[in-house]
């Protein structure tokens, strides 16, 4: 009795091996690594340059503090020293101005990296079909050439006939 191919088991190991070698896998990895390190970039360009520009030129004072308190902290007084007891309830909307700027740039970057990958594409499958289509144009030429010169049987049975025709 000839025994069954059965699939080999790789285990959990042996599939996350397989998983991790394959090359889009390390591209992926490579592009999340790039990607985290524009991330900082793009914060830090946001937090350290665009807010404080932003907040100077509504009046000098730092949009990334603008807060709106929903309960004031609690704060009790030990021994002459100040501690608080309950943190106060707070909406940060300068964080979340900073994060939508930050998000911003990210998307336009990332659009315009699209597009220019689009556009190169788009030139290159134009440049292909171009290619492709004057090849088909030189071999249907080719083609027609040989059609309407005759073949050498053709020729050969030609020849017959005039001589043929020459006897009578």
């Amino acid at each position: 009795m000839a025994e069954s191919a059965k699939p080999e088991k790789k285990g959990f190991f042996g599939e996350f091996k397989e998983f991790i070698t394959r090359g889009n896998v390390l591209d992926m990895a490579v592009g999340v690594i790039i990607a985290t390190a524009f991330g900082k970039i793009t914060t830090t360009l946001v937090n350290e340059v665009l807010m404080p520009f932003i907040g100077w030129l509504f009046g000098g004072f730092d949009l990334s503090k603008l807060n709106i308190t929903l309960e004031p902290a609690v704060k009790e007084i030990v021994d002459g020293v100040e501690t608080v007891t309950k943190e106060a309830v707070v909406i940060g909307i300068g964080s979340f101005i900073a994060a939508i700027i930050d998000f911003i740039i990210i998307a336009f970057i990332v659009f315009l990296i699209v597009k220019g990958f689009n556009k190169a594409h788009a030139k290159a499958n134009a440049k292909k079909l171009a290619a492709e289509e004057e090849a088909r144009k030189k071999a249907e030429e080719e083609a027609a050439a040989a059609a309407a010169e005759p073949t050498e049987d053709q020729k050969l049975l030609a020849e017959i006939r005039d001589l043929l025709k020459e006897r009578k």
